[in-house]
Parts: structure tokens; C-alpha cells; sequence
């Protein structure tokens, strides 16, 4: 096994691609912790990988919360060794409709969260003073726009952004920081989105998942379980040797 023994968090990982990554760390020997701000939903997730998994509750955009949670999982199961910045919001709606409310929220969690859980996260990796991965969930939305969905695509590049920035300043304490840009995925949350694009671009709710996988090169939507080689790759020292780049995994949608 890869990761046998090392402590993985995922955020957000109580459903969907986070669930997916979770079992696949967990598959690999790694101990993980579900970190998720429905705490009922992590320990369901957490239970069904067995082991020494658990659930624990975080609102990643709340400090003292990201704290709380590493501290917690350092005293449960004795350092941290791997991060999955996995948590995540998407809106939408016409430009000139933004609101402050979703600006704020969308940042908040988005971007303020993966950066402050990578920074408590990385400062008790260099502690413990045995290197890391820190793997940051971005965006095909990070690569371009989209005039329903500006200020998602403003996050999810800003990711990117923090992805360079952060694996430069940690590369010196052996810590690899690198993104996944997913595409189109079918899980609990596009429902949600192909229901907002049903909204505002006057389709049939189930219409803009459809044409979406159809666009897709590869001639489907993703799954969660598509994102299980990406994490171990990155999660492992099969990587070891990679640092500050966003692995599109999208089924050929996006070309950088």
C-alpha cells in the first residue's frame, strides 16, 4: 500500500468527489479524516471506510474552526501528513445580478478556506519537519470564464494562483502543493448547478447536465470515482518530484 499509516484530511469529503478521494486514500492504508461542515454525514462517511477514519466537523470559513479541527486530528492520530482542499460552493446567475452576499460567501469558503487550512495545515507539517502533500480541488472554471458563473471561476482561479504560490514557499520544508482541475462531474452538486443553469438560461431541469456530458471529448460526464488515480498519485511519493501544478482530469474538456 502507498500511504500506509499516513493521516489524510479531505474537506468537504462527506459526499461526492470528496467521498471518492477519501476511500481511495483509504484504500491505499491511509488513516483519514472526513472534515465536512455536516458532521452527520462525515461520520457516516468515515464509518463506511473502517479503520481508524473519523468525522470530524469544520466550517472552512471560519479560523478558529480550521484550527480546532487540526488540533483535533493531531491529537487523535498524531500529525497530518496529507491535506485534500476539497470544500467547496458554486453560484450563478447574470452578471449584472452578483450579489455581495454570494461574492462574500463563494470567497469565503472557496478561497479563504482552502488558504487557511492549507496554512495551519502546512505550519504542522513543517513541525513535525517530514514533508507533505497538499493537494487543492480547482477548477475547469479556474482556466476561463463563464457569464453565468464569474465570480466561481474568479475562485477556483485564484486556487491555481495559491497552488504556485504556496507550493514555492513550502518546496524548502519538502511539502508538495498541487491542484486537481476537475470538469464536469456527476455528483450531488451538479444537480444543483444544472438546476440554477435550468433557471437562468429557461431549460428543462436535466438539460444542461445532458449537453454538458455530450460536450465532454470523452463523450460522458465525469465520476467521483474518476478522481481516484490523480489523488493517489499526488497523495504518494510517486509524486514526489511534482509541485505548483493543477492537473486538468476532465476528460479532454480543457487543453493547457
Amino acid at each position: 500500500m502507498k500511504l500506509q499509516d499516513k493521516v489524510a484530511i479531505v474537506t468537504g469529503g462527506a459526499q461526492g468527489i470528496g467521498a471518492a478521494m477519501a476511500r481511495a486514500l483509504a484504500d491505499e492504508g491511509a488513516h483519514v479524516v472526513i472534515a465536512d461542515i455536516a458532521l452527520d454525514r462525515a461520520e457516516a462517511t468515515a464509518k463506511s471506510l473502517g479503520g481508524k477514519a473519523m468525522g470530524v466537523h469544520l466550517d472552512v470559513s471560519d479560523t478558529a474552526s480550521i484550527q480546532a479541527m487540526v488540533g483535533r486530528v493531531v491529537e487523535a492520530l498524531g500529525g497530518i501528513d496529507i491535506l485534500v482542499n476539497n470544500a467547496a460552493i458554486f453560484d450563478a446567475g447574470p452578471f449584472l445580478e452578483i450579489s455581495e452576499k454570494s461574492y462574500d460567501r463563494q470567497f469565503a469558503i472557496n478561497v479563504k478556506g482552502t488558504l487557511f487550512t492549507m496554512k495551519a495545515v502546512a505550519a504542522r507539517m513543517v513541525e513535525q519537519g517530514r514533508g507533505g502533500k497538499i493537494i487543492n480541488m480547482a477548477s475547469q472554471a479556474g482556466r476561463r470564464g463563464e457569464a453565468l458563473a464569474a465570480v466561481y471561476c474568479a475562485t477556483k482561479a485564484t486556487v491555481i494562483s495559491l497552488t504556485q504560490s504556496a507550493a514555492l514557499a513550502l518546496a524548502p520544508h519538502g511539502i508538495n502543493v498541487n491542484g486537481i482541475a476537475p470538469g464536469v462531474v456527476d455528483t450531488p452538486m451538479w444537480d444543483e448547478v444544472d438546476a440554477m443553469f435550468a433557471r437562468h438560461e429557461n431549460l428543462p431541469l436535466g438539460e444542461k447536465k445532458k449537453r454538458v456530458g455530450l460536450a465532454v471529448p470523452l463523450g460522458r460526464m465525469g465520476k467521483p470515482e474518476d478522481y481516484r488515480g490523480i489523488t493517489i498519485f499526488l497523495a504518494s511519493s510517486d509524486s514526489d518530484y511534482v509541485t505548483a501544478q493543477t492537473y486538468n482530469v476532465d476528460g479532454g474538456n480543457w487543453m493547457s
